[in-house]
């Protein structure tokens, strides 16, 4: 009734049960739609809405997580259904739209036969996943847990190299970046603090605040900016 597409609504439920019970994830990453959708999904009792002086976050409950299970019908879940071979092709032999679309959030589907949807892990369709708070092991224990009753019994039922490269590219995303910056804090008054962590904001050079203790770290690139307004502000 509000004019939200069904498939975005779904694509969105799923996306949801990857995420972590109980971790934040900022409002701002979601689209109009998402945002319209999460109020109703708070109501429901999938998500934990929180907002800050400066920023709001939702926060998936276990009832969240539990989607992508629940939405499945039980004969479904009594066996698996997902091939992953050396190579990264992937081969789910599944008539269910539900299970195309939970892999896609990872993997690049390339082609749906009736019973068999083909696909590919590749780095790209993996970013993606991560960037949507989907993490390495959460799909690797998907695939793990959803193997085809053929490679089941195998130990290890996905290829080790596969499982390795999945984890990996996922590290490739949290390598430490050096940021040449410096620190501010001892801060006269709230009022100033605020109004310099605005301005530091509106030059793109806000690293990190502290909101509490009133401490902040700024690029170096904007500190004779940062400097002439800070003398400004305590004429």
């Amino acid at each position: 009734e509000q004019g939200v597409d069904q498939a975005d609504l779904i694509a969105f439920l799923l996306e949801l049960s990857f995420h972590t019970p109980g971790e934040a994830y900022s409002l701002d990453t979601l689209t109009d739609d998402q945002t319209t959708m999460i109020k109703d999904l708070a109501d429901l009792g999938l998500v934990k809405l929180q907002k800050g002086r400066k920023e709001s976050w939702f926060i998936p409950t276990k009832l969240a997580t539990n989607l992508s299970v629940s939405l499945t019908d039980s004969s479904s879940r009594k066996q698996g259904f997902v091939v992953v071979e050396t190579n990264f092709r992937m081969y789910a032999y599944s008539s269910s739209k539900l299970h195309c679309e939970i892999l896609r959030l990872f993997a690049r589907v390339e082609y749906q036969l009736p019973n068999l949807i083909v696909g590919a892990i590749t780095k790209e369709s993996l970013y993606n996943a991560f960037e949507n708070g989907i993490t390495a092991e959460q799909i690797v224990t998907f695939l793990q847990q959803n193997a085809h009753p053929r490679v089941a019994e195998k130990i290890p039922s996905v290829p080790e190299n596969v499982t390795d490269q999945i984890r990996l590219w996922e590290t490739d995303l949290n390598r430490v970046e050096m940021t040449p910056a410096h620190f501010y804090d001892e801060f006269p008054s709230r009022d100033v603090f605020e109004a310099a962590s605005d301005f530091a904001r509106m030059h793109n050079g806000l690293l990190w605040e502290d909101a509490k203790k009133m401490r902040m770290v700024v690029k170096a690139e904007i500190y004779m900016l940062m400097r002439e307004h800070l003398r400004g502000q305590n004429k």
